[in-house]
């Protein structure tokens, strides 16, 4: 695929769709249906008060949440299609044990992004990132990859709103785990 981004708009993408608190967001909702505002902190007990308002307020800001009357924050098109680009990145994350055996599901989504988000500008576009913290995987392995990177491409490509967001803050990008998930980790 020939669309590719600046360095800058990728860097900005990535780091909106890997926010640990948008993945729980987006797959909370696409998992089990619209929440109701006064229901989120009940429903994502992980995140704080102010992850909770971020990841919602970013949502609806790029299009990827509504406020549904009656029903509460459900997932626009564009929300369900980031939830199904998700589970394509932590299936691949998981069939290859990365970036560990056993790592929670933000983890494994924010981990391949990261890996993708080098081959998003054109100096880069005909490869994902180099792959030297991953264990040694298969062609077809790889191939699946280039086959995430597409999909990761054609879901930026159709939703431009996010390609030129504003930054992340740093806040966001912290990592947080939710305390009840074991953090990444190699063997077990």
């Amino acid at each position: 695929m020939s669309t590719s981004f600046t360095p800058a708009e990728a860097r900005r993408a990535v780091d909106l769709l890997a926010s640990p608190s948008l993945i729980r967001l987006v797959t909370e909702i696409d998992d089990n249906g619209a929440i109701a505002p006064r229901r989120l902190a009940g429903t994502l007990p992980d995140l704080s008060a102010h992850q909770l308002r971020s990841a919602s307020d970013t949502a609806r800001a790029h299009g990827l949440v509504r406020v549904a009357p009656g029903a509460g924050l459900e997932l626009t098109d564009a929300g369900t299609e980031l939830a199904d680009l998700y589970d394509a990145l932590a299936r691949w994350a998981r069939r290859h044990s990365v970036p560990a055996a056993v790592c929670e599901f933000s983890g494994r989504v924010r981990h391949v992004l990261g890996l993708l988000a080098p081959s998003l500008t054109p100096e880069n576009a005909d490869r994902p990132g180099p792959l030297v913290d991953v264990r040694r995987i298969s062609v077809e392995g790889e191939v699946e990859l280039v086959r995430a990177r597409t999909l990761l491409i054609q879901w930026l490509a159709g939703n431009p709103q996010v390609v030129g967001a504003e930054p992340v803050r740093a806040a966001e990008r912290s990592g947080h785990t939710p305390a009840r998930t074991p953090p990444c980790r190699a063997g077990g």
